[in-house]
């Protein structure tokens, strides 16, 4: 074959264009996500361009037009590819219970991250984040405030229970009904109004929140309401609205934590003497909250079937049931210690304890479905309580860190204005700003019907460790007033529990390497997961379909990083705005994810569930994604406030940050058969050349800081949703009205601090010049009553708790009455007829505290040693 003409071709000036028109044409088909026939007729044009032998151009058409028509490409390689792919045992076996959890809930905006190709616009048009009903914010604004009021945090803990009149007050104002429809009794809220609520709550002490949280969360209420007859609503959830009914639920077992689908508490199905049908059941559960208190215990269980009564075969499946907690052979009454929080977690066992079948939820269409319905109620507890008590504390942590960081002053200067505290403090402003934002974006979400598991698993995770995160900061700027327990602490408590927020609704650990990958890949993937399920059946034309649109997908995510990486995001379609640069950068995270998750998927198939370090780092660009697009559509829903916009930036240059410390690590630990050299090379030092985000600034840290040490609506906006006492012995209202003294008394102190540089004042502390200043009208009368009363309250403020020895080693301590807010458990007896003995309910009496008063008019506090 004579290849001159090529050759001549290739060295012609033209050749030179035509090559450059051909690789731009190339990489405007990949980008765009052009369909097969179109790169056909592209390719076919540049082979004639080219001068390619005929034959070569007529065999690349032939072979194109078998992938063009479906049905000749069903039948030549789709078959073919699907025997392949079975044989190598590429695809992941999924288990009964892991099929469950992926078909469970809905996929939602975490589709569009994981296409790679998000439209920003449209994800804002059709995404909702929504305000309180009328009703709702009546209840906040009343009857929250009022029990926030009478529940002193410090006596909570001293007491190691709610008193009496909260409880009352819970049941009598519906707090354990919030989730319950107004048909059947309870308040009927949203899931905004619920997540607000708790926050609330959670604000002003754990123990309250949790008390209230946990029967709004997944147990009998939530079960009840989706899954139960109307015999069944009618009955109980009326009666749990208004706390007649005290429910828990319990799921965790010793062997069965996060792998609950390895439950061991089993349940015989047999014919009663009547004719009937009963269950009975043998369980060990521990960490059931409130189960000490319950009346009415949920349980979840495998069913057996041993005569097949129903014809379904022996092992029925997950079940879930309603116990009467009087039932005989149930006990109740111990506890568990989490961490000193006083809390009802504990323990049940029940021995054969017979139940009817009408106690199954949903009565026997619900026998068996038990696990299905679990996961699709998880979302009450991953998407709404956990975000909600996170959010709460990071509006406290910001409230409070922000107050002592403007009142607590070091070497005349008050400690906000340094740098060393000025990072951590503004970490703790745009985790807060970044909490809000996730909690009504995915509230917005489970309000119009959608429960999507991975969104509320991103939640989970991420909104309990910035928690964690932002909780230690705040101890770093307290300090000494942060270690010290007593009634004027504003945060040990908070630091206190935090593991257990970490540890229930599935453990950190594994929520971030299993589920939020784990399952993101197969469910949020637009093809992975009817791949799977097709290939399963046996259905070719399914297959065909999706393996093909997946590799289409792969193809135009590949040209779609390259781009966008050479061009920095730069070419990504985005909405404008002042945030238009993150919406870019965000483009071109979600098509390199993309590209790198199929990569992974293909490189280890079935073994990926198994490499969690590295399924952990893929979690984290998804989570990050997610949370960034919440920042943006808070920002832009709340009418892109310029006062809030460095909030907005630190929290997007921070999971940008976060995103680009993911990607280095899989291109550096990415096992690709033959390939790894490539990522952990050149791929890897082109990414840490070319970053999608190197951190927070400065300047914006700096901005984040001042904002929050200024005096205003903006400030107080961050703030808004939580408890602030108007009572100056309380702790945190002592900060809130010490912070407004101390600024509106700054441009006083700024006068004083004039007169010193001219000279009308002698070098000295301006808490030391007042009288002179006032004496040389460089103050008036007012104005130094103004800043005398705050150089007061500051001193105030700083106090820390002290106690004597009697109080410090509680010789007063007694008994307490029995709280009575249930069924008083020395009514239960067990299966043998023996009575349970009484929890330990102990109520131990303490008067407050208060720290030690010393004279502010000593002069101000000096430089500690």
């Amino acid at each position: 074959m004579d290849f001159s003409a090529i050759n001549g071709f290739f060295w012609s000036d033209f050749s030179v264009y035509w090559l450059i028109g051909s690789a731009i044409a190339i990489l405007a088909l990949g980008f765009l996500g052009a369909p097969y026939f179109l790169w056909t007729a592209v390719v076919t044009g540049i082979l004639l361009g080219l001068g390619a032998p005929m034959p070569l151009t007529i065999a690349f058409v032939a072979i194109s037009l078998i992938f063009i028509i479906k049905p000749l490409r069903t039948i030549l390689v789709s078959t073919i590819v699907m025997k392949v792919m079975k044989a190598l045992g590429i695809i992941p076996k999924i288990s009964e219970t892991e099929r469950t959890a992926l078909d469970a809930g809905v996929v939602w905006v975490e589709k569009d991250l994981f296409s790679g190709k998000p439209n920003f616009k449209d994800i804002n048009k059709r995404t909702n984040y929504p305000d309180l009903s009328a009703d709702e914010q009546a209840f906040i604004d009343n009857q929250c405030e009022k029990l926030c009021a009478m529940a002193d945090d410090w006596e909570i803990y001293e007491n190691r229970s709610l008193p009496q009149e909260v409880w009352d007050y819970i049941k009598k104002e519906k707090f354990l009904g919030m989730i319950i429809p107004k048909e059947y009794g309870g308040l009927g809220f949203s899931a905004l109004g619920h997540s607000a609520v708790i926050q609330k709550l959670t604000g002003r002490s754990t123990p309250l929140g949790i008390n209230v949280m946990v029967p709004n969360s997944l147990g009998p209420a939530e079960l009840l309401a989706h899954y139960g007859t109307e015999d069944q609503k009618k009955k109980y959830l009326p009666r749990l609205a208004t706390g007649e009914e005290i429910p828990c639920f319990a799921l965790t077992e010793p062997t069965a934590g996060s792998d609950a689908g390895s439950l061991t508490s089993y349940g015989t199905l047999f014919k009663g003497d009547d004719g009937g049908l009963y269950v009975r059941l043998n369980w060990n559960k521990r960490w059931i909250t409130l189960a000490a208190l319950s009346t009415i215990l949920g349980l979840a269980f495998r069913l057996r079937d041993p005569e097949n009564l129903l014809g379904k075969g022996e092992d029925v499946g997950i079940t879930c049931a309603l116990i009467p907690t009087d039932t005989p052979g149930v006990k109740i009454g111990r506890r568990h210690d989490p961490l000193g929080v006083p809390f009802y977690n504990c323990p049940t066992q029940g021995k054969d304890v017979v139940v009817s079948v009408d106690q199954i939820i949903g009565g026997v269409d619900g026998i068996g479905k038990g696990w299905q319905m679990l996961m699709e109620s998880l979302a009450a507890g991953r998407g709404i309580s956990l975000p909600s008590q996170a959010s709460a504390s990071g509006k406290m942590c910001s409230l409070v860190a922000s107050s002592h960081a403007t009142i607590r002053k070091q070497f005349g200067v008050s400690i906000g204005k340094f740098e060393g505290v000025e990072e951590p403090l503004a970490k703790i402003g745009g985790y807060n700003y970044m909490l809000e934002a996730t909690r009504r974006y995915t509230c917005g979400a489970i309000d119009e019907g959608i429960k999507p598991p991975v969104v509320t698993a991103i939640c989970k995770y991420n909104t309990t460790e910035m928690m964690r995160e932002l909780v230690n900061h705040a101890m770093d700027i307290l300090g000494g007033a942060a270690i010290s327990r007593g009634p004027r602490n504003t945060v040990a408590h908070a630091y206190i529990g935090l593991p257990i927020a970490i540890t229930v609704e599935g453990a950190n650990i594994m929520t971030r390497t299993l589920i939020i990958f784990g399952q993101g890949a197969l469910r949020a993937h637009p093809f992975a997961y009817e791949e799977v399920r097709c290939l399963e059946a046996g259905d070719t034309k399914g297959f065909d379909r999706a393996f093909w649109g997946h590799i289409g997908h792969i193809v135009n995510n590949l040209f779609r990083s390259i781009v966008l990486s050479w061009t920095r995001g730069y070419l990504a379609s985005t909405p404008g705005g002042p945030l238009k640069r993150y919406y870019q950068k965000l483009s071109w995270a979600s098509a390199s994810f993309a590209i790198m998750a199929d990569i992974a998927m293909g490189a280890l198939g079935g073994s990926l569930k198994m490499k969690e370090k590295i399924t952990g780092r893929y979690a984290d660009i998804l989570s990050h994604m997610y949370l960034a697009t919440a920042v943006i559509k808070r920002f832009e829903a709340e009418g892109r406030k310029k006062e809030d916009l460095p909030y907005a930036r630190y929290a997007l240059e921070h999971s940008l940050h976060e995103i680009q410390k993911a990607f280095d690590g899989i291109f550096q630990n990415l096992p690709v058969p033959g390939l790894s050299w490539l990522f952990a090379g050149p791929i890897k030092a082109w990414s840490g050349f070319n970053t999608l985000g190197s951190g927070v600034s400065d300047r914006i840290s700096h901005e984040v800081s001042k904002a929050m040490q200024t005096q205003g609506e903006a400030r107080d906006r961050m703030h808004k949703g939580v408890f602030i006492s108007e009572d100056t012995k309380d702790p945190v209202g002592r900060l809130a009205q010490t912070f407004e003294l101390v600024k509106s008394a700054e441009a006083i102190e700024r006068k004083v601090k004039k007169a010193i540089k001219a000279k009308q004042l002698p070098k000295k502390r301006v808490s030391q010049l007042l009288d002179q200043a006032l004496a040389q009208s460089i103050i008036t009368q007012n104005e130094y009553d103004l800043i005398k009363k705050a150089e007061a309250a500051r001193y105030d403020a700083i106090q820390v708790d002290d106690f004597s020895p009697e109080e410090y080693f509680r010789a007063d301590r007694k008994k307490a009455p029995e709280n009575n807010m249930a069924r008083p458990v020395t009514a239960l007896k067990d299966s043998t007829g023996e009575p349970i003995p009484n929890p330990d309910r102990a109520e131990i009496g303490q008067e407050k505290v208060s720290g030690s008063q010393l004279d502010p008019n000593q002069g101000e506090e000096q430089p500690a040693v």
